[in-house]
Formats: structure tokens, C-alpha cells, sequence
């Protein structure tokens, strides 16, 4: 069978100085993915090219099989995505950024309404959906942000950095939202926490310099520093 998401030698950027070298992922329906990286490792990038924001060099992603730069839309709304940072127009409401985001999805009328009320309720942002979005904390911003990824109800969830820049609160609300998205949403996290991977996932992909140094199942007391290179000179 099939995995529901799998990336084949994906590259992008110059041979000579890649900023992805071939990546191979593959994510299970029901997988909580952990992509771990220090800053400037490749995530945003990886997080991008699988959201189809950005086209690879070479190499493919394919859903069940089908290659995802052929079968355009029909796949790529199998894909909720939540940038680094949150696509939100600071001057409209909650409400209003919702249905901005559920119609680049194809969402209109009564599917739209409805699909809003339950984003709004699983991320708990029905109290301020009138707010401006440029009123919210940061917290709550990030909320909207993932009610935006999920409003179309996705099969895969793309996560850049969802606790980066947030209060210990911010950050243990964020994480529980996460931590209870329905059992068959498979997620890919993109961190550089390691409590992020310990407390949300299941497995673990480490990306060091456009690269994957290892790929293995979450387990407590790990040590996952040993998979990232060490600079010239530093202690061993």
C-alpha cells in the first residue's frame, strides 16, 4: 500500500550549494512527523515545496502514489498548511480572514459558514471572531493561523514552527490543540524545539544543512544533538 505522503530526491537551489538534497520522506496516515533542524537547516523550505509554494529543482512528492505537480488542485486541497508566519490580514476580522482562507479552498455559502463555526470552536476563537486580527496576541494569532490550515478539513496538516515566538501558555495551548486534531490527520511539524517532538510526535526526520541526517521513532531521553554537525573546532 501506498504511503499517504511521500517525497522522492527532492532538491532545490544551485547543485553546488543546495537548500534541499534529496529528500526522501514518507508519512502514514495518522503520523505525527517530527522535522527537526536548527535554524537555517532547510525547514521553511521543505515546509513550502511540500505546500506548493515553492517548485523543487528535481525530485517529486507524490499522494497515494500520484505525483503531486501533475494532479494539481484536486491534491494539493488534501493540504492544510500554516506558514511561519501567519497569513492574516491585520485589518479584517477573525471571521473574515476565515472565509478569505476557505475561499482560496473552494469553500462558498453554507459549506463556508458551517466549515468557519467548526474551525472557530477547535482552535476556541468563537469569543473574539469579530476581533481585528491585528488585535490579536500572538497566541491567538496562531490559533486563526491553524484554524485557516484545518477549515478545509485536510488529510495533511503542514506545520512551520507552530510554537516559535510564544509564551510558555501560548505554547502549552498551542500543543494541546495540536496534540488533539482527529486521529486520522497526519502531521508534518517542522521545530527546533525538541519538547515539540517529544510531546507531539511519534517519529522524527532530522534536517541538517538541506539534508537528512537520520530518520527514527520518538523515544524518551533521545538524543537527537548527536545527528547534526558539530562546527570546526567545537568540543565533541
Amino acid at each position: 500500500m501506498e504511503p499517504l505522503l511521500r517525497t522522492r530526491q527532492l532538491c532545490l537551489g544551485h547543485p553546488a550549494r543546495p537548500r534541499l538534497d534529496k529528500i526522501d520522506l514518507q508519512l502514514e496516515r495518522g503520523d505525527r512527523l517530527a522535522l527537526l533542524g536548527v535554524n537555517g537547516a532547510g525547514k521553511s523550505t521543505l515546509m513550502m515545496v511540500l505546500a506548493g509554494m515553492l517548485a523543487p529543482r528535481s525530485g517529486r512528492i507524490e499522494i497515494e502514489g500520484l505525483n503531486l505537480a501533475d494532479a494539481g488542485s484536486t491534491l494539493r486541497h488534501r493540504i492544510g498548511f500554516l506558514p511561519q508566519r501567519v497569513a492574516a490580514y491585520p485589518e479584517l476580522t477573525v471571521s473574515e480572514n476565515l472565509a478569505w482562507a476557505g475561499k482560496l479552498q473552494g469553500l462558498r455559502g453554507p459549506r463556508l459558514h458551517a466549515a468557519s463555526g467548526k474551525a472557530l470552536e477547535q482552535v476556541g476563537l468563537q469569543e473574539v471572531a469579530r476581533r481585528l486580527a491585528g488585535r490579536l496576541s500572538a497566541g491567538m494569532l496562531q490559533r486563526l493561523g491553524l484554524a485557516q490550515a484545518m477549515l478545509h478539513e485536510p488529510e495533511i496538516l503542514v506545520l512551520d514552527e507552530p510554537t516559535a515566538s510564544l509564551d510558555p501558555l501560548q505554547t502549552a495551548q498551542i500543543r494541546e490543540l495540536i496534540d488533539h486534531l482527529p486521529g486520522d490527520t497526519s502531521v508534518i511539524l517542522a521545530t527546533h524545539l525538541l519538547d515539540d517532538v517529544q510531546q507531539l510526535c511519534t517519529r522524527v526526520a532530522v534536517l541538517d544543512s538541506g539534508r537528512l541526517t537520520a530518520q527514527l521513532p520518538v523515544t524518551a531521553g533521545m538524543d537527537l544533538l548527536q545527528h547534526f554537525q558539530r562546527p570546526a573546532g567545537a568540543p565533541a
